[in-house]
């Protein structure tokens, strides 16, 4: 099932020609994912704490499309499109009013704090499960 994140674009996030600085869009992504990991009662804080594991960013795949400008309120919508043993792959959206602006796909994994590659806790893997569309 789709996640939806809301947010306010505000002039912090905009470029000298008053659209969303192109990166802007990334960081958008990254809380709406945050919220989303929230939702599915996963504490990221106590994964790292507890087994030593945290989500990274392997693969970005994105589309700018339009434009978001000041004041602009967007909805960001996380999807599962792909999950392994080891990867979680993403699909985002960022709309303005129903209007796709920008799309990604993102493909995380999991790592240890000295950074290798690790499988996705089981449990993890049974909560992100029914979310596969």
């Amino acid at each position: 099932m789709p996640h939806s994140f809301s947010l306010r674009v505000y002039y912090e996030d905009t470029d000298l020609a008053g659209i969303v600085y192109y990166a802007n869009y990334l960081k958008f992504i990254e809380r709406a994912r945050t919220e989303w990991v929230r939702t599915l009662g996963v504490d990221q804080g106590r994964l790292r704490a507890e087994e030593g594991i945290v989500f990274a960013v392997r693969r970005v795949v994105a589309e700018y499309l339009r434009p978001a400008r000041f004041d602009d309120e967007l909805s960001v919508t996380t999807e599962v499109a792909g999950l392994t043993g080891a990867r979680i792959v993403l699909d985002q959206t960022v709309a303005r009013a129903g209007e796709r602006l920008f799309q990604a796909q993102v493909t995380l994994v999991c790592l240890t704090e000295a950074g290798a590659a690790v499988r996705l806790p089981a449990e993890l893997r049974l909560r992100l499960a029914p979310s596969l569309h």
